[in-house]
């Protein structure tokens, strides 16, 4: 007997190689086959005449067969498989190419029904291979799989085509379809008008329109929304039942603080500060994003933040991705609390000292501890710690809070920071647990960036002004995608010889591959330094490179020691050279908007007119118009929506690494559906925050997460 959990190991007509390959699309189980949903659809249901068959049109057609021929071409020694079929009103040839154990497939005198293009030959108009199915004699209410119907296409893998997964997934579904679970309240299900789960399921692999197949898919993008917002929803309100320090607003010191700035704050940088500082003040742990375009000074706000949680008497751990930023982060804030009585550190994976400074810590005597991932690290307790704040990474749950607390009775506040641009789906989705702060404006004195795409041909005129750039005293970025060269990689691998299972044949062509067009930062440095600023001093700068290098290698930019940065996306984020006001960007069709976005925020940092160059080499209509985009758009928050519309939720901020169903992924571009399972959730949780009424649900939403990783 075989159920909903049973290993396809143990499915009827599924063999081993099969199993290896389902697993590679993440099924395991009955269940995950039934619910493994079609890509899209191909309609074969309009079933004519052969006599009514026209070139250049899709059509279904059934008759009988009266010739089979198998030949051979002499040219290439290609298999062809030919039948004539005949329904009454005509003949038509239908054509398949290397697959001769059709020949044993199509017998004289079956009935066949053919689907696919029909094509005008010498000979007159013919199928090329075409779906096909064998049926009854003219059977016109027969309930057939792969024809004479709205067909699912499925995601493929090697040796796994959608014509296989409908051959097994048709007789799962007829069996096990009256036992599958509803999992959706009735109030919901009501409310929406939704179709139940078995009727859905059902229409989303073999719908009876495509308006039922829309039904189905609005059904289970609804579903996969809902278990979502459960989720992020129920962390929500866990947490606002646990304790956090109080730390009352000292108004007076933040006036002190915003005096002794060098510029004066934006209205928005106030507004947000005001309102985290009210969170701080309350027992209930705050978890709030920070949202800011690039430059937009989110790391003022989070240094005025620690200030007051410092002088009411707690610590303040301040975590960054890279040891880069972390080390700009300690020399800024440093900066700025130094006339404050402030004690701030730094942590990182390479610091010296490591054991008295945690020992500091542990005593109270460090006020505020910066660093990166080594600030989670074993050994690194904090003697009463208030506050985490983290740039540009936002999951930290309750679980890693308290693992910086000796007192695990109060759990730290939470300031997550980001200048990458979240849709508002997003939002109130995946970071549906934590409260928005936007920062929406730029310092006053700050130019808008001027940001051009440059064709090959515009190479030599955008190095001339560059070069009057780099005379006057300015900086430059030059981003690359990759490290070293591929077509280097490939040929160091043609010299070894033939590898075992290499996917590069023996005499591959490198040029043909188009990895030439790939730039390195290698190669870009060995030519920029000797060919086109060889009176300039040029240096490269990438992630395999020691810390301590990269650290004197931006210091000697910011100073003005280097005139050319060639670097890899390591500076994406974070990195502060008010001198620089060019970036200029290799392969820019290679990168996502957001990416590109923040690479533009590296320049525009001071009051000088500042410029970015998209250098593309890519003829993609699609890769012109986000680039295009980025051209006419300054405002992160517009680019964001744009990205999202253009590229599909998979691509957007690496969405497919995430572990979200394809249903979730799709829904999350749709604000409208966002917004209801918002309120379905609340809904249902305002009744049963435990969701002991509906396990079920319950069972879905422990095991969204174990399944999603979003960062």
């Amino acid at each position: 007997m075989i159920n909903l959990d049973t290993p396809i190991e143990d499915v009827p007509r599924i063999g081993i190689n099969y199993q290896k390959k389902l697993k590679k699309l993440g099924i395991q189980t009955v269940q995950d086959l039934l619910f493994y949903f079609p890509q899209r659809y191909d309609d074969f249901s309009d079933v004519i005449e052969i006599s009514q068959v026209q070139a250049g049109n899709t059509i279904c057609v059934q008759g009988e067969i009266i010739e089979t021929n198998l030949s051979r071409t002499f040219k290439r020694g290609m298999n062809i498989i030919e039948i004539t079929v005949q329904d009454g009103s005509g003949e038509i040839k239908a054509l398949w190419f290397n697959q001769p154990f059709l020949e044993k497939t199509f017998r004289q005198g079956d009935f066949v029904c053919l689907a696919g293009k029909a094509s005008l030959g010498k000979k007159g108009i013919y199928l090329s291979n075409p779906v096909h199915e064998k049926i009854g004699q003219f059977e016109e209410n027969e309930d057939l799989t792969h024809t004479a119907r709205i067909i699912p296409v499925y995601g493929e893998t090697k040796g796994v085509s959608s014509r296989w997964l409908r051959y097994i997934i048709k007789p799962l579904l007829t069996q096990f379809i009256e036992v599958v679970p509803e999992i959706l309240p009735k109030n919901i299900l009501e409310k929406y008008k939704f179709m139940g789960i078995q009727n859905a399921l059902w229409q989303v692999h073999f719908p009876d329109s495509f308006e039922a197949a829309d039904a189905a898919k609005a059904r289970f993008s609804f579903e996969e929304l809902f278990i979502l917002q459960l989720s992020v929803l129920r962390e929500k309100a866990k947490l606002l039942q646990k304790k956090a320090p109080n730390c009352p607003m000292d108004a007076d010191l933040m006036k002190k603080f915003t005096a002794s700035l060098p510029f004066e704050l934006t209205a928005s940088q106030k507004q947000c500060t005001f309102a985290i500082l009210k969170d701080l003040e309350k027992e209930a742990p705050m978890s709030r994003l920070l949202e800011g375009d690039v430059g937009s000074g989110k790391t003022v706000v989070a240094a005025m933040c620690a200030l007051n949680v410092v002088k009411c008497g707690y610590q303040v751990a301040f975590m960054a991705p890279t040891e880069i930023l972390a080390t700009q982060h300690y020399k800024s804030i440093s900066n700025m609390l130094k006339t404050f009585g402030v004690s701030v550190e730094l942590l990182t994976g390479k610091t010296l000292g490591r054991k008295k400074l945690l020992e500091k810590l542990f005593a109270g005597k460090i006020d505020i501890l910066i660093g990166t991932h080594a600030l989670i690290s074993k050994g690194v307790e904090f003697k009463n710690l208030a506050l985490v704040v983290l740039d540009e990474q936002h999951r930290f749950g309750v679980a890693q809070r308290a693992h910086l607390v000796k007192n695990k009775q109060l759990i730290p506040h939470l300031l997550s920071m980001t200048a990458t641009p979240i849709p508002r789906t997003l939002a109130l989705t995946v970071y549906g647990d934590l409260d928005l702060s936007l920062i929406k404006e730029m310092p006053k004195n700050r130019k808008k960036i001027q940001t051009l795409i440059v064709e090959p041909k515009q190479r030599k005129e955008a190095y001339q002004f560059i070069t009057s750039e780099i005379k006057k005293g300015r900086g430059v970025f030059v981003i690359c995608p990759k490290i070293d060269s591929t077509k280097t990689k490939l040929e160091e691998m043609q010299k070894r010889g033939p590898v075992s299972g290499s996917f590069i044949p023996q005499n591959y062509n490198v040029a043909m591959l188009g990895v030439t067009e790939i730039k390195s930062v290698k190669e870009e440095y060995e030519q920029l330094s000797k060919e086109i600023f060889p009176d300039f001093n040029v240096t490269m700068l990438h992630g395999k490179m020691k810390p301590k290098e990269k650290e004197r290698i931006m210091l000697d930019f910011k100073n003005g020691q280097i005139d050319v940065l060639v670097s890899t996306s390591v500076v994406e984020v974070g990195v502060d050279v008010p001198r620089a006001t060019v970036m200029m960007i290799e392969g820019a069709e290679r990168f996502g908007l957001a990416q590109l976005h923040q690479f533009r925020g590296r320049v525009g940092r001071s009051d000088m007119q500042s410029y970015c160059f998209l250098f593309t080499t890519s003829p993609d209509q699609l890769n012109r118009k986000r680039l295009k985009a980025l051209v006419d758009s300054s405002n992160g928050f517009e680019l964001a929506q744009k990205d999202l519309e253009i590229r599909g939720p998979g691509q957007v901020y690496g969405y497919a690494q995430w572990g979200l169903p394809d249903m979730a992924m799709q829904g999350l571009s749709n604000i409208f559906l966002v917004e209801k399972t918002r309120a379905a959730a609340k809904e249902v949780l305002e009744k049963d925050i435990n969701l002991a009424d509906h396990p079920l649900l319950k069972e879905r939403v422990n095991r969204l997460r174990t399944q999603i990783h979003f960062e």
